[in-house]
């Protein structure tokens, strides 16, 4: 049987397969079946499915029982293959890629959907409601892509990239359908002890009332903590000038309101983004399902559609706890973003470092700043993250001198940035172009990730979209490393889903450097052994030969709060 089949929905329900040859054509006869889960079990040899896209095909495949090993998602690649060519941006459906290569006119993309709290993902549904696309297009979008590959700059890259994207949305589909375990009534009673009781109305519950009051008690007035500007007033007429309520810039004022502000703030957010509404529209039967999307930000890395699945507070990973006799296994990548940066830089001394040091901070502060860890970790991160001026200047002057091959990368790619050039990841991911009239932020209506931490001043800015060179040159500084890394991670994933395919053990949660299995206790040593495995794979898939390795801490835990 071919290795690759093509599968399209027809008219009337059921699909239509057809196998493929070497070149992306039709080998061999269209068949009809009566649903996508009969075509995949009457073909279970089959190495990948081509398809428009995973979110439609795939939900009823899993529910089903009917996984598949591989996919190529069309749409998955005509994004990847648009942002490569420089035209990022431009509608990335089935339909417009099949409008291009006739040149006819180019429909928009659909509009975005939100998630049903709580429900199956409605993006499962057709989303969608022109003509659908005959198995013949399909396959002549799908010849056209596998030629562009062929065209990118590194060709052999750019299909592992397309191939680890695509592999992501199994991935991501798979976890859509397991859910993350949760345990409602633990979640109530956190909900309990950090708010008190809730009053009837559905207003503040009671421990923020009273923190309220004391905001107001030590203003002198009546002042609301949730409305920022009612809180830069009351600090204006107190005397003290702020212009806004982040912590940062708070918690160093000298002045009796700030104390319970920041614990309200802390309080409010749990509140509103994890209260007993969210449990209530998140939480069934057990479990608490997102919708992981794949490659949701520029860079690669994921994101959620509704119920803030990445953002889950660790007091509220509490309720987060394994089935009676199951186990979560928590993988943490350690300092995944600078080994990267050792690994596609291919500087010498830092590979070294990368290759062989648990501790990579200490063992770079060993050869560049004494021994000093917090320094060498700043210096690290400020060179990643563009931090050029004061003492960020001198931290990178002395990494530069340690790990010159290193500091170039990232240099030559925020120079590119500034030019206005194309920057990539190390497989072909490219970073958008800057944004050069309008609102940019709005204009591009594209989400991006912010490093780790709270609401840092200098943290972030958001140069893909900006008019500002040395601001797309900062993201493009950052891009090649966490877009690269997000590489990586696809390809670990790709291959931890692999190995645990014999098993009860179920992918359940992932963000840029973690990850959960939820797995029966008998497992749990299995599964941390294919972390470790997957991970070594994806090294070597992702970045060649290099001594770099890239290891997780993991815990066997039955509550997620205990993993850290």
């Amino acid at each position: 049987m071919s290795e690759r089949w093509a599968m399209v929905s027809s008219e009337g329900g059921g699909v239509e397969v057809a196998p493929l040859g070497d070149g992306g054509g039709l080998a061999g006869d269209v068949v009809r079946e009566a649903s996508a889960v009969e075509a995949v079990r009457k073909r279970g040899t089959v190495g990948r499915w081509v398809w428009r896209s995973s979110a439609e095909t795939y939900a009823p495949l899993v529910t089903a029982g009917a996984r598949v090993d591989r996919c190529y998602d069309i749409e998955i690649a005509e994004n990847l293959l648009l942002g490569h060519e420089g035209r990022f941006g431009a509608p990335r459906s089935a339909w417009a890629a099949l409008a291009r290569l006739r040149g006819t006119a180019v429909p928009p993309d659909p509009p975005t959907r939100a998630v049903d709290p709580g429900g199956q993902p409605s993006l499962f549904e057709p989303r969608d409601a022109r003509a659908r696309l005959s198995i013949e297009e399909l396959v002549e979008v799908y010849g056209e892509q596998l030629r562009r590959h062929e065209r990118a700059e590194h060709p052999a890259r750019m299909r592992l990239l397309t191939a680890a994207e695509s592999a992501g949305t199994l991935v991501a589909g798979e976890m859509n359908a397991a859910g993350l375990p949760w345990r409602a009534d633990v979640h109530r009673e956190v909900l309990q002890e950090l708010l008190g009781e809730r009053y009837a109305g559905g207003g503040e519950p009671r421990r923020l009332a009273e923190l309220a009051d004391e905001v107001s008690t030590a203003f002198g007035r009546r002042v609301r903590p949730d409305l920022p500007a009612d809180v830069v007033k009351a600090f204006a007429q107190a005397g003290i000038k702020v212009k806004s309520t982040r912590r940062w810039e708070i918690e160093t004022i000298d002045h009796p309101a700030v104390e319970p502000l920041i614990a309200y703030k802390k309080l409010y957010r749990i509140w509103v983004a994890h209260g007993w509404s969210w449990l209530q529209d998140w939480v069934r039967d057990g479990r608490f399902r997102p919708e992981f999307l794949a490659g949701g930000t520029v860079t690669g890395r994921w994101v959620t559609n509704g119920g803030g699945g990445l953002q889950i507070p660790k007091v509220i990973r509490r309720a987060v706890v394994a089935d009676p006799g199951w186990r979560l296994v928590v993988a943490d990548a350690d300092q995944m973003e600078p080994r990267v940066l050792a690994a596609i830089s291919r500087d010498p001394g830092l590979m070294e470092v990368a290759g062989r040091a648990s501790d990579l901070y200490q063992a770079v502060s060993d050869r560049a700043f004494s021994g000093d860890r917090d320094q060498a970790k700043l210096a690290v991160l400020g060179a990643v993250y563009g931090q050029t001026s004061g003492d960020g200047l001198k931290n990178l002057a002395a990494l530069r001198r340690r790990f010159p091959r290193a500091v170039e990368y990232v240099d030559e790619a925020a120079r590119a940035g500034e030019e206005g050039r194309l920057v990539r990841t190390w497989l072909g991911r490219t970073c958008p172009p800057a944004v050069t009239s309008g609102d940019a932020d709005e204009e591009a209506g594209i989400p991006v990730d912010a490093p780790e931490g709270e609401e840092s001043p200098s943290a972030w800015v958001p140069g893909y979209a900006s008019s500002n060179a040395r601001a797309r040159g900062r993201f493009t500084r950052n891009f090649v490393v966490q877009g690269s890394a997000a590489d990586w991670a696809l390809l670990m994933l790709a291959a931890l889903r692999q190995a645990c395919a014999g098993m009860a053990a179920e992918l359940v949660f992932f963000q840029h450097d973690e990850v959960i299995v939820h797995c029966p206790e008998g497992e749990a040593e299995a599964v941390v052994r294919a972390i470790g495995e997957a991970s070594e794979t994806a090294a070597r898939l992702t970045f060649g030969e290099t001594p770099v390795r890239f290891p997780f801490t993991t815990a066997v835990v039955e509550c997620y709060a205990d993993a850290k």
